[in-house]
């Protein structure tokens, strides 16, 4: 990421001198009136759109997902929700949902006080609980390669919580008192399923401190006293007016107050108005300085449109992600683009993500060609856990098809050539026999694919494996 100059607004002010009048523009923060010009407030608008979106999409996601009018995911804060079966493609409440794991999903919210996440023995099944603050930020990630297959105790506690935590109980302690779990189990078929993960579902609890050692049964659903927002969280953001954003932000930032390390890029937002508990008020802003900030706000989405297809970061037609992800210290800008992509990301040590809208010849994927994928002898994906292929349409969601498969992978059955390679074949249309086992179903228009690894092997956080070409069949 760039760096960036923080503007404090004693610097604001100095700048009204040395550029002087007929280039600023007044901006009022909290009763005080800062001289900023339009380039600056254009950038800092910017930059604060960046760090606030994780906050937001975090935010609008717990909103639906604990609003008993989105029946097919609701939970009430601080319950899981297991999910026994795969989202389909009618699912579109969180970008790039997968088909390789059963979710086990809850929000939770520890004000009043700590919660024990409670786990049972796996008897080996890979699983994992990654925990993320308010900011989307993955604080700890409990399960198979962290602490193990044994049974564990974990009481979650807030930023400000001081007390006694039972013996045996490992403390993990959150940055703010809001967090989102997506727990996720691996299944290797329905039948395994239903067998072995359900149950093991039943047995992920969460209960508050106060209850633990007794008899606890989760409250019963109350009426929600807030309205659900509806439609897709990244379009509600892209179609929500800048200064509504920004005020929800402040809004957010009071809730969930940030960490220290964010501290100098706080002051440059306050310049224009952006902080915790702060009113942003666009009407007394010129048309020129609103002007600023609208744009600011496109060119985030602008960003992020060319983000995905820039050629330079293209490895075989593939972009092999970010070097940081699932926790993002000050590096703003990964936090919101991956907020954006793939909100609910997993530490890369969990789980690496490549990939690709491009064929081999650098033309972008689309159902009107056929294409395959080559994956010489005990060259696929190197994870200790599993690796899989997924199809998505352009906005990162299943896309319909008459056998209902949105992924290949380690547990597909891909049936394997003489020579021990494996070819994934990409098409519209049903392949011939032999290579139905092997065929993933794509639409008619444009489409791009999403690799999954969980718990990669060494050589592919270090890069020295990359995914192979997309190849267009002629």
């Amino acid at each position: 990421m760039k760096k960036t100059f923080y503007l404090s607004s004693l610097f604001a002010a100095m700048l009204l001198v040395a550029c002087g009048p007929q280039q600023d523009k007044s901006v009022s923060t909290d009763n005080k009136v800062v001289a900023v010009p339009d380039s600056t407030i254009a950038q800092i608008a910017k930059d604060a759109y960046l760090y606030g979106l994780p906050l937001v999409l975090m935010d609008i996601t717990r909103l639906q997902m604990t609003h008993p009018d989105n029946e097919a995911i609701y939970k009430p804060v601080n319950q899981f929700r297991h999910n026994s079966f795969f989202p389909d493609a009618s699912f579109k409440n969180v970008v790039r949902p997968n088909a390789d794991t059963y979710y086990s999903i809850a929000w939770l919210d520890v004000t009043a006080e700590p919660l024990v996440l409670s786990l049972p023995d796996t008897k080996g099944r890979y699983y994992m609980m990654p925990i993320m603050d308010a900011y989307s930020n993955v604080f700890a990630s409990p399960g198979t390669r962290t602490t193990g297959n044994k049974a564990g105790n974990f009481a979650i506690v807030g930023p400000q919580w001081k007390g006694q935590i039972p013996a045996g109980i490992q403390t993990i302690q959150s940055p703010t008192n809001i967090m989102w779990i997506i727990g996720r189990t691996q299944v290797n078929s329905k039948a395994d399923g239903a067998k072995v993960v359900v149950p093991l579902q039943s047995n992920y609890k969460l209960i508050p401190l106060s209850a633990w050692g007794k008899p606890y049964v989760a409250p019963a659903d109350k009426t929600p006293s807030f309205t659900m927002p509806k439609g897709d969280p990244n379009e509600i953001v892209k179609n929500m007016p800048v200064d509504e954003y920004f005020n929800y932000v402040n809004q957010l930032l009071a809730q969930n107050p940030p960490p220290i390390a964010d501290k100098e890029a706080l002051e440059k937002f306050a310049t224009i108005g952006i902080g915790a508990g702060k009113k942003f008020d666009f009407s007394t802003l010129s048309d020129e300085t609103k002007a600023a900030f609208n744009n600011a706000a496109k060119q985030v989405f602008a960003d992020f449109a060319a983000e995905k297809t820039v050629a330079a970061k293209l490895v075989n037609g593939w972009n092999l992600g970010r070097p940081v992800i699932g926790t993002y210290g000050t590096d703003y800008g990964s936090r919101a683009s991956t907020a954006f992509f793939g909100l609910g990301a997993n530490l890369r040590e969990d789980a690496i993500y490549p990939s690709c809208y491009f064929d081999a010849e650098g033309n972008a994927l689309s159902g009107a060609n056929k294409y395959v994928m080559h994956f010489d002898k005990d060259k696929t994906p190197p994870a200790n856990a599993f690796w899989s292929l997924t199809m998505y349409d352009p906005e990162g969601y299943f896309i319909a098809n008459d056998i209902n498969r949105y992924t290949l992978g380690d547990r597909s059955n891909l049936k394997t050539s003489a020579d021990g390679s494996v070819d994934i074949y990409i098409q519209k249309d049903k392949p011939e026999k032999a290579k139905e086992a092997n065929w993933l179903p794509a639409p008619s228009g444009d489409f791009n694919l999403l690799m999954r690894a969980y718990w990669p092997k060494e050589q592919m956080l270090a890069g020295s494996w990359i995914p192979p070409v997309v190849q267009k069949i002629k």
